[in-house]
């Protein structure tokens, strides 16, 4: 199993929730259960440190990042910055074949179950991929290939925040708030859609904020 392949199973198992918040990522017994040398974990470790999903510590070794660190809120304020910027340059330069990957991205979407039973209380692993199409799609129509490449490493870090927001705030009502960005955005309203996708991200970044936890109220 090469380094790519490692890479691409502990990613897997951290976003399934195999690894909860903090718990340590260690290189020996991950290379021993995956037949694997200890240099292809470390390479496969660092890749996931640079993705947002995986922090290493001084004289502790790796872990996956805390549920509460302020990294998230940092994430979810640059994405903020940009997303909104992007969605009304795509608005203004999206042609018809981008308002058709938008209707299409939001079809799948809907039609996505939010939770399956084999991924436990995190949403699903099909619901992620088709969220992440939908935001990708809305966002593709700015023609910025430096700005995309921007937004898929801020989608890939906050992957953790988004499920473990879902799995303490199951009340969201994800229909509506994803109906509602593809209406504006179709409709062209870029202030609409500008306004609901920075609430949109505002909602995710609240639910992980110590001050929402429900186990202070």
């Amino acid at each position: 199993m090469r380094s790519a392949q490692v890479h691409d199973e502990l990613k897997t198992q951290i976003l399934r929730g195999d690894f909860g918040p903090s718990e340590p990522l260690k290189p020996q017994e991950l290379a021993t259960s995956m037949g694997v040398s200890l240099s292809v974990v470390r390479e496969a470790l660092q890749q996931l440190i640079g993705e947002g999903l995986a922090d290493r510590h001084p004289n502790r070794g790796f872990s996956v990042p805390a549920f509460s660190d302020q990294r998230w809120q940092q994430i979810a304020e640059a994405r903020r910055t940009i997303e909104p910027s992007m969605l009304r340059m795509s608005i203004e330069r999206g042609d018809l074949e981008w308002e058709t990957r938008v209707r299409a991205a939001h079809h799948r979407l809907h039609r996505t179950p939010l939770r399956q039973e084999e991924d436990g209380p995190y949403v699903s692993a099909a619901w992620s991929s088709a969220h992440y199409e939908f935001h990708r799609a809305l966002l593709d129509g700015c023609g910025n290939p430096v700005l995309l490449e921007s937004f898929d490493r801020l989608w890939t870090a906050s992957e953790l925040a988004r499920r473990w927001s879902g799995q303490r705030r199951p009340a969201r009502d994800h229909l509506e708030e994803h109906g509602r960005l593809e209406e504006a955005a179709l409709a062209r309203n870029a202030d609409a859609a500008a306004k609901i996708l920075d609430q949109h991200l505002s909602l995710t970044a609240a639910a992980l904020s110590p001050d929402d936890d429900p186990a202070t109220r």
